[in-house]
């Protein structure tokens, strides 16, 4: 009986270990961040090559808005989500959203299920934006200084379009142009600083990483 009861406290307590002890599972899944800084990065560029006027607001702009500026960072963010990076989840979701918003605003007054905005409200559209996108961007000084610049050009790029339509400003939306086609740069800099430094197993652009 003394042995019975010995095997069956052996027993017991082997099973309760079992579910007590933590799993730890190793996360393997590639960094969806390159992908949306690319999305927003490239997307942002061809934008903002049409606000200084290089070429009309067509298709090219609204599709990558869409699907690339859109859709693709959307996708990035929900690959954060599962990373449990809640700064990637919130901006790549957000900026994605922020892009389909955009063509909407393009498309529907087209399509007759809505008026356009007035310089009034796209200016308070990019203000809020713009104070959005301050707060991520005190969020980076913990990240990279590569990441602190994307976000200050893009803090100052929503500023000074909303003063471009809140002022009906050709040349400051000019102007607030080239800090756009800088701010995307940065981001696909940024983008490629990661997928090369993956590839290589070494840092080949630098980000300046915060310690």
């Amino acid at each position: 009986m003394a042995l019975i009861a010995l095997r069956t406290y052996v027993r017991e307590h082997a099973i309760s270990a079992l579910i007590q002890e933590e799993t730890a599972i190793r996360d393997t899944t590639a960094n969806p961040a390159p992908l949306g800084l690319m999305g927003f990065g490239l997307t942002t560029i061809l934008l903002n090559l049409h606000n200084i006027g290089l070429f009309g607001l067509g298709s090219m702009i609204i599709a990558m808005g869409l699907f690339y500026g859109g859709a693709a960072q959307i996708i990035a963010g929900m690959m954060e989500w599962k990373k449990k990076n809640t700064f990637g989840t919130v901006a790549f979701i957000s900026y994605g959203f922020f892009w389909i918003t955009l063509v909407g605003m393009l498309t529907f007054p087209r399509l007759g299920f809505a008026e356009a905005p007035d310089s009034s409200a796209l200016a308070s559209f990019l203000f809020f934006w713009g104070f959005f996108t301050l707060i991520l961007f005190v969020g980076t000084f913990r990240i990279s200084r590569a990441l602190t610049v994307v976000f200050f050009l893009l803090t100052l790029l929503f500023f000074m379009l909303g003063a471009a339509d809140m002022l009906e400003s050709a040349t400051l939306k000019t102007a607030a142009g080239y800090i756009g086609i800088l701010c995307g740069l940065s981001a696909v800099y940024t983008g490629a600083a990661q997928i090369l430094g993956e590839v290589y197993k070494r840092e080949i652009l630098p980000l300046g990483e915060f310690k």
